[in-house]
């Protein structure tokens, strides 16, 4: 898919929520690593705790029909079991883990968009988590530690496919350099940390 002028390098092909977050976020000359949002395990524990309050709202509007009372309230919980449940999945369609060559975003918000991002230069350590229901369910646990205490991207959890992430962003760390913007670094290009520093006299022995 070629990308239009102003956008990413390369684009994938992508959900079309997440197309819409890498065409507005990735910048011009970024080469586009990882995109995806959270596994779908995220929203198991959001439908353990509603869905009983769902059923309980149900069961007091059926209960007497004729009672406004129990009808009333049967009917007020049923439904903010509903509307809290669908924020819960909104929240997880709407956010997104995208790597490129030079930062790490997590976009998410419903009616507010935000983006937290850390550039990859900055990322001191990465740790993989996989518990036991994660190797089952294919999901696992990023922990990223930046120089300058950076809290941001501290740790994502619930990434579906995550030896593969690991690997891919492992990959990046390793390769990746220039700046904080992924630009080349002319002060120190072309140099290897153990050649002669230009400019100082010659050691005499």
């Amino acid at each position: 898919m070629a990308a239009p002028e102003g956008g990413p390098s390369e684009l994938p092909v992508l959900p079309t929520r997440a197309e819409k977050d890498v065409r507005k976020y990735v910048l011009e000359g970024e080469e586009l690593t990882i995109a995806t949002r959270r596994h779908w395990a995220v929203l198991v524990a959001p439908t353990v705790r509603w869905l009983p309050v769902l059923v309980l709202g149900g069961w007091l509007l059926l209960l007497d029909p004729d009672n406004r009372l129990t009808t009333t309230v049967g009917l007020l919980v049923a439904l903010a079991a509903v509307v809290v449940y669908a924020v819960r999945v909104g929240e997880w369609w709407m956010r997104h883990f995208i790597v490129t060559n030079r930062r790490v975003l997590l976009t998410s918000g419903l009616v507010v968009r935000s983006v937290t991002l850390l550039p990859v230069r900055r990322i001191t350590d990465l740790t993989w988590k996989e518990t036991l229901f994660g190797n089952v369910l294919g999901y696992g646990t990023f922990r990223f530690e930046s120089a300058g205490k950076l809290k941001a991207l501290s740790e994502i959890t619930f990434l579906p496919h995550a030896e593969e992430l690991y690997r891919k962003v492992s990959r990046l760390l390793f390769t990746s350099g220039g700046d904080d913007e992924g630009n080349p670094d002319g002060k120190s290009a072309g140099r290897r940390d153990t050649a002669p520093i230009p400019g100082l006299p010659p050691r005499h022995g």
